[in-house]
């Protein structure tokens, strides 16, 4: 039918019902102006930005048409939408487009029917459009005429500039050589954080990268995410992109901007990455780069036209055979999340801490926000509560019935909930972290509220509610309710969150108690002394703190251990940005032979639950150092780590009569984990979910607390 196989690019049909009638024919075509005054019945699909199309591109490279090389032109299937829009009815009075009035020509294919552009928004022109200029770094303009052409010979000569783009602005610079971006990252205080890059075509990237089918038709789509493809060896960029890691994050021009920009360099790729600092939101006001941006870059090439919502990138990866989020943003919000039951009530749920969104639940449909970030400042609070508010406000959400929260009561976003909650007189419903990741994951399935599932959750951490550190789990459980039937062996963080940032501390506690104190001092101070801030005093102190129990706190976490073995292997020894420790244990684990180590699983199995015992793997693995290869080691654990927990979920589902076992949490991102865990879940009769909409780690949270929420107030 040419309804399902001509259909636009954008088109998604959530129900086609076709009946067949009397022909009545019309003699025109006409999008009438909308009626504020008409009340809003259903809720609307709000628009997300979409990278240029094709036909605007041979527009852009045809010298004879009045849009070459014209950097923000877009028609009625592409361009920015979300991040323009201010409010609903999608009108251009209600974009931050009403600053540019229509030219006659512009006009004139607004009002065509048969014209591409015919009630296009966001249309303009060179005349009457967003203008892009080039600033230096004391805010001089350097070039208003051909700024995307000195801006190129500017990369190409090793120049570090933050470029304005659709959702917020990113800093880039050229690929080809070590200095500028050892520059950058000195400059950025990045030391080791992998860096986006951007490349004109496939053809490029096949040069440094593989590429699988899959991996291609993500790339070239109407949402231009950044995928995370597997280098060449040996890799043609600089090994300074993503130190350390086996992957690169991938992305093509999506805009007017990035494809001008590529016709001019000559580098095969230019890094593209977010220029905010941790822990705040992308930048999106010219005066604030240049107050921020000051000595960090060159220049600055900025537009006119104004970002009314930040949104970053998005982030996928090839998981096990399957396309999976590890950022859900921009090309793909705000659009609606079908849930496997109608909720009586209106949720809005505020996320959790880090990696976070926010999302808004109404009838069948849940909404999640943009990337927003880590929520830890002031700055970030108030992206989360504008994020959610937009979302709110353009949907006509009306009264919230709930708010959602996490469980852990030192979380800034509990803030906003409680605001939310007085506002609206609406009831708070505190969801714990990992039940929150098994609902998500649930959700994101369409499982329905009346079947169980077991859920393994494995990430850094999440407040249990005992008030421990939680994070390896085996739950129990629906959108309402939950028990925890097992977890990874807990182990003592000597100097708490310091554990995981020093991921020695981490491994001399795992380690602490198994060998003889002055071997393990002697190790560590030999071996490991790098994951160590304040190198040999801190393991003599490490030592007292554990042998007195001095902040000291026990976890159950799966990202610590994995942080720990990181270390033990030299893989990483310290983090400089989240989640470092596990990614390059898997890169280094993604070099090693299948089956040349076995480590042995051990599962107890008491009153109290199931128990995953990890020292002994890490024991184990300690042993194996010297007569085997680092990678063959990583390979081996991460091998035995995903057994136990096969181990326990299966155990689980027979005692419980269950029948689905889903993985969710950051350590879902895992390639050869995830694998694992699924072929030995099905070998054994059960059926496995992962995340498919959503990301396992903390961006899907606020799905599964809203979805919680709802079922546990209803």
């Amino acid at each position: 039918m040419d309804l399902e196989e001509k259909k636009p690019p954008l088109a998604i049909y959530t129900k086609v019902d076709v009946r067949w009638m009397e022909e009545v024919g019309y003699r025109e075509f006409t999008i009438d102006t909308s009626d504020l005054g008409k009340r809003q019945v259903k809720l609307s699909i709000i628009p997300p930005d979409i990278t240029v199309c094709p036909d605007c591109l041979k527009e852009l490279e045809d010298p004879e048409d009045r849009h070459y090389l014209y950097t923000f032109t877009c028609c009625a299937i592409c361009g920015p939408r979300y991040t323009t829009i201010t409010d609903l009815p999608y009108d251009r009075e209600r974009t931050t487009m009403k600053m540019f009035p229509l030219c006659p020509e512009c006009d004139r294919e607004f009002y065509e029917p048969l014209d591409r552009r015919y009630n296009a928004q966001t249309i303009c022109c060179p005349v009457c459009g967003p203008r892009m200029t080039l600033y230096g770094a004391d805010g001089e303009v350097v070039d208003d005429e051909d700024p995307l052409k000195v801006t190129a010979r500017l990369l190409d000569e090793g120049s570090i500039l933050a470029i304005k783009g659709i959702g917020g602005i990113h800093l880039a610079v050229k690929t080809t050589e070590d200095d500028p971006i050892l520059t950058l990252r000195e400059r950025r205080r990045k030391p080791g954080k992998p860096f986006a890059i951007m490349s004109r075509g496939l053809d490029d990237v096949a040069r440094y990268s593989h590429i699988s089918g899959d991996e291609e038709e993500l790339l070239t789509s109407y949402w231009r995410p950044i995928v995370a493809l597997t280098k060449r060896e040996p890799f043609s960029l600089s090994p300074h992109i993503s130190p350390g890691l086996h992957t690169v994050g991938v992305m093509l021009p999506y805009s007017g901007i990035h494809n001008v920009l590529f016709r001019y360099t000559s580098e095969p790729a230019l890094v593209m990455t977010s220029a905010n600092y941790p822990g705040e939101p992308m930048f999106i006001e010219n005066k604030v780069a240049f107050e921020k941006m000051e000595g960090v870059v060159d220049y600055l090439l900025l537009h006119n036209r104004v970002i009314n919502q930040r949104c970053d990138d998005s982030v996928v990866r090839m998981v096990d055979g399957t396309s999976h989020f590890l950022r859900r943003s921009r090309g793909y919000v705000p659009m609606p999340l079908e849930i496997p039951f109608r909720s009586g009530t209106t949720v809005a749920a505020v996320g959790p801490e880090l990696t976070s969104t926010a999302a808004f639940l109404k009838e069948d449909k849940c909404y999640l926000s943009q990337h927003l970030g880590d929520i830890e400042g002031p700055e970030s609070l108030d992206f989360l509560n504008g994020a959610l508010g937009h979302i709110i406000k353009l949907l006509r959400g009306g009264r919230m019935d709930v708010v959602a929260l996490d469980l852990h009561p030192r979380f800034l976003s509990r803030q906003i909930a409680e605001r939310l909650g007085e506002e609206n007189d609406a009831e708070l419903v505190e969801v714990q972290h990992h039940h929150a990741h098994l609902a998500s994951v649930m959700a994101d399935n369409l499982v329905a509220p009346d079947e169980g599932v077991v859920g393994v959750i494995c990430d850094g951490y999440g407040y249990g509610v005992d008030g421990g550190a939680w994070g390896g789990e085996i739950l129990v459980g629906d959108y309402g309710e939950f028990r925890r039937v097992g977890h990874l062996e807990p182990q003592p963080m000597p100097g708490g969150d310091l554990s995981a940032i020093e991921y020695g501390r981490m491994l001399q506690g795992i380690l602490y108690g198994e060998i003889p104190d002055d071997s393990l001092g002697s190790l560590l101070k030999e071996r490991y002394i790098e994951g160590f801030t304040h190198g040999e005093e801190a393991v003599d102190f490490v030592f007292r703190q554990l042998e007195r129990g001095i902040y000291t706190p026990w976890t159950t976490s799966a990202g610590r251990l994995l942080d720990a073995v990181s270390c033990l292997l030299g893989a990483s020894h310290a983090r400089t940005y989240e989640g470092e420790g596990a990614m390059k244990l898997e890169s280094l684990a993604e070099r090693g032979s299948a089956g040349n180590v076995r480590l042995p699983v051990e599962v107890d199995y008491t009153p109290g639950g199931m128990v995953l015992r990890t020292t002994q793997m890490v024991v184990n693995a300690l042993d194996l150092i010297g007569g085997n290869q680092p990678e063959d080691i990583a390979r081996g654990f991460q091998v035995a780590l995903s057994e136990g927990l096969a181990e326990m979920a299966v155990r689980a589902a027979q005692n419980e009569g269950l029948e689905i076992v889903g993985f969710s949490g950051g350590v879902a991102n895992n390639h050869m984990i995830t694998r694992v865990l699924r072929e030995k879940v099905e070998g054994r009769g059960l059926k496995f979910i992962r995340h498919r909409r959503v990301p396992s780690g903390d961006g899907g949270v606020s799905l599964g607390q809203a979805a919680s929420a709802s079922i546990r107030v209803s």
